[in-house]
């Protein structure tokens, strides 16, 4: 047993994944734009990420663009088959780093090519749909054209499973009348909580929650009780509150990213974190959750 795997293990379709993970978004520019600042580093950080036993990692070839699927291909290809390699699609970058929508059918089958192209596969693990009506938050809005396509390119053997990012739960059900849907990938924290009971019902369902962002969304008096949770426990308050999402359920699959080893490592040691019930509650009171 590697440390990582004291978090324990989960589906994503037919592939068991780390609870534990990594996101590579930090390793292109700033804003996931633009180049990677310290090309050595990132490639150790990839590495040392797969050394310490981490077989789920997170990425997008719209990171850069391209950026972070070329590197991930320099470092660790051919890749060990426990391995899982999960991307994102629905998303374009502009030349002064802004996101544009790109869900038709050929901007989704340019985009898998792309992905594939860089991470030098012929199939890609997952690929998670970024729905882009809003790009801060989910809103209502209809995802059966985008999602067939997808649903289409699985069938040529170019994807094998299918995610959803930045979606509600009715988007989730449509979606679930196309493909089968192995993970939700949504902004979720211990101040921002508003699918709080979404994650439960998932979980019912065998569908693991990917939550971003982890220490987003803090007010001053909120950072103070983490702080201080943070304290009682001898750890960071990074720590805490990816401890606090390991606790919250079994399906949610963590993906800090960072270009350091050092806070690779420091992420990584959360899975020896036990909370106690005492901070536990501290903790649930700094987010109420929404319904």
């Amino acid at each position: 047993m590697t440390e990582v795997t004291r978090a324990g293990t989960f589906q994503l379709g037919s592939r068991s994944v780390t609870r534990m993970g990594y996101g590579a978004m930090q390793l292109a520019g700033p804003h996931a734009f633009g180049p990677v600042k310290d090309r050595n580093a990132a490639l150790s950080v990839l590495r040392a990420a797969v050394e310490r036993g981490i077989t789920h990692i997170d990425t997008s070839d719209f990171y850069g663009p391209h950026v972070t699927n070329q590197l991930i291909r320099e470092a660790l290809h051919p890749y060990s088959d426990s391995l899982t390699i999960v991307t994102k699609v629905g998303a374009r970058r502009g030349n002064d780093a802004s996101w544009h929508v790109a869900s038709t059918a050929a901007e989704l089958e340019s985009a898998v090519h792309d992905n594939l192209r860089n991470l030098g596969v012929d199939v890609l693990d997952v690929v998670n749909f970024r729905v882009m009506f809003n790009l801060a938050a989910p809103c209502e809005g209809d995802i059966e054209a985008p999602l067939t396509a997808l649903a289409r390119l699985q069938d040529k053997g170019l994807i094998r499973h299918i995610g959803l990012s930045n979606v509600t739960e009715k988007q989730i059900a449509q979606g679930r009348t196309i493909t089968d849907i192995v993970c939700v990938q949504s902004m979720f924290n211990l101040a921002y909580r508003h699918d709080d009971a979404l994650i439960d019902s998932l979980a019912k369902e065998g569908i693991a929650y990917v939550p971003y962002f982890p220490l987003g969304g803090f007010s001053p008096l909120q950072a103070d009780a983490l702080s201080h949770a943070a304290e009682q426990c001898g750890a960071t308050t990074i720590q805490v509150a990816l401890a606090w999402l390991l606790q919250r359920a079994p399906n949610i699959l963590l993906i800090p990213g960072t270009s350091s080893v050092d806070h690779l490592q420091q992420n990584i040691n959360s899975v020896n974190l036990h909370l106690s019930a005492e901070v536990l509650s501290a903790l649930d009171s700094i987010g109420s959750p929404k319904k």
